[in-house]
Parts: structure tokens; sequence; C-alpha cells
């Protein structure tokens, strides 16, 4: 199988939002698919290796939020594609008002340029995949791992040929496994990236990520694919940054929920505490933009706040 690197150039930025083009031998899948305001960018880039938003039958989500699944309908109305989406989430594809609308009151009048539009897809094409579940496309097996934390939503996608070693035939030639981990798997953008933990609300649950986390580091899958953003082969660095990163904002932000510190006061402190780290690393300006596109602070004090809360009761 080949894979291709999809950017979508989000808000005019590289390597911010990936999506994947998944060739095998009998057909062409895709991994992510982009907010809707990107879909031009998608199409795009898909043609670039040959081939039409019509070939892709089979769409493989991590999860909903709208940089991961926010173009899945129009893939799904233009090609009358499959999509494969966690069993929590499917509701919200086949009916997406309440989802729309609750970022409507987040982002408002900005909603339409950052994320575009958000259309039912017909519940036929839907399919929501049990844990372990294999699926085959295009002669590749796509194995669905559900791995909250980030979202109660999410699914780590596990992608081999037939006869791979992860499922242990041991044929030789072929592609070995790797996984899509949208963003249980983090953010990590540009050579001297940092692995970090997206926390947006409602559902950052630590110890649910943790316990994904684990399922991540136990596969024997060498190779992640971010979509924020691109291939990581260090896998046992990354997943000890990430792990220890989440657990340290966590950590961070509980004085500040315990001492009911307003939100709007916590987000400058949270953002410079990001982005001292960062600068620490060597990453540019560019870069620390990318890394606020891809992981907005006030999102992530708005997740953690609400985790603490939660935990409160």
């Amino acid at each position: 199988m080949k894979i291709h690197i999809l950017d979508l150039h989000f808000l005019e930025k590289t390597e911010a939002i990936a999506a994947f083009l998944v060739v095998g031998k009998t057909g062409v899948s895709l991994v992510e698919t982009g907010a809707h305001s990107t879909f031009p960018q998608l199409e795009t880039e898909v043609k670039k290796h040959g081939f039409q938003i019509s070939d892709i039958k089979k769409v493989f989500l991590s999860h909903i939020h709208f940089d991961h699944a926010g173009a899945a309908w129009a893939i799904a109305e233009q090609s009358g594609a499959q999509i494969f989406v966690h069993p929590k989430g499917l509701p919200h594809l086949a009916a997406p008002e309440k989802l729309y609308n609750s970022a409507r009151q987040i982002y408002g009048s900005d909603m339409e340029r950052l994320w575009g539009e958000m259309r039912a897809i017909p519940e036929n094409q839907l399919v929501a995949p049990a844990h372990g579940e294999i699926i085959e496309s295009g002669g590749v097996h796509f194995r669905a791992w559900h791995t909250p934390g980030h979202a109660v939503h999410h699914i780590a996608w596990e992608v081999s040929e037939p006869g791979a070693p992860s499922e242990r035939l041991g044929r030789a030639g072929h592609s070995r496994p790797v996984v899509f981990t949208g963003d249980v798997g983090g953010v990590k953008i540009g050579r001297r990236g940092i692995a970090v933990p997206p926390c947006p609300p409602p559902d950052v649950n630590i110890e649910d990520w943790l316990a994904s986390i684990e399922l991540l580091r136990n596969l024997p899958v060498e190779t992640f694919y971010l979509t924020h953003f691109g291939k990581i082969t260090d896998k046992k660095q990354h997943l000890a940054d990430l792990e220890r990163r989440l657990v340290e904002y966590a950590d961070w932000m509980k004085p500040h929920f315990e001492n009911q510190t307003p939100q709007s006061e916590i987000v400058p402190l949270f953002k410079k505490y990001l982005q001292d780290e960062l600068r620490a690393h060597g990453v540019g300006k560019a870069n620390l933009e990318k890394y606020e596109a891809a992981n907005p602070s006030f999102m992530a004090v708005a997740g953690l706040m609400r985790y603490w809360f939660k935990k409160s009761r």
C-alpha cells in the first residue's frame, strides 16, 4: 500500500491539518476529511495523486470534530462513500444540527470561514465499527481501535495489507502496519516540534486518554500518522512525551479550577506556558501559529477546566 499525506492548508497554513490517501491494490481510501472549508484543497490534493473524490468509496474518521470530519458529508454526497465513524459519533453525522449549533456558540460569525457547512449524511452511508473490528477497503485492512480521552467518539485506525506482521501471517513483501492516531496521538508540527495533547471540551478525560496511550504503546506498530501533522517513527519517545505533558497540563490547570480563576485570565497564562516550552525546543514563530491553529489555547483551557469540574462531582 501507499500512503499520501494531504496537506489541507487550513487558514492558509501548511502542516496544520492533514488527511490521508491510502492506495491499495484494488482501490483508494481516505482517512480524515478535514473541514468543509478546506474541501477544495482536499480535491486538489487527491487529484495530485491521480485520483478523484468519486474514486473514494470508504472514508475512515478518527472522530467527528470539524477539523477531522467536517467535509465527510460532501464526500458522501459526491461519491456515495461509506463513512466509518465511532458509534457515539454516528448520530451527530446523521443529524448534525446540535453539533453545528454548539460550535457556533463558540465561534460565532467566524464559523463559516473556519469550518464551512455541515450537512446530514444518510444513515445508510454511515457505519459504526466495533472495537477491534476489521474493515477491508481497496485491498487494505482497517482495524478500529476505540480510543477515548480526547473525545468519547474517537477511533485510532490500524492499517495494514492482509498478511502484514500485525496479523501474524508473516508473509514477505507487504507494507508494515501503521496507525492513524487522530488526536489521541497528539499534535507534533515541524522537525523541532514536540508532542502535545489537544484538550478541547466537552469530553477530555485524562484517565481514559492514558489508557488509550497504553493501547497505542502495545500495538505491534512503529509508525504513526498524526492529523496534526504527518509521519512519526519515534513511537516510544513520542508517546512518553505526550503522556507526560497530558498529566502536566491537567496538573497546571487544577489550582486555577480550585481557585475559581476566570477562564479569560487563564487563557493568556496557559498560552504563554505552552509557547515558552515550544520556544525552548526551538519551535519558530510560524510553527507556533500552527500549533495554536491545531490546538487553540482557549479550547484547551475550557476542556481541562471542564475535566476538573466533572472530577469534582
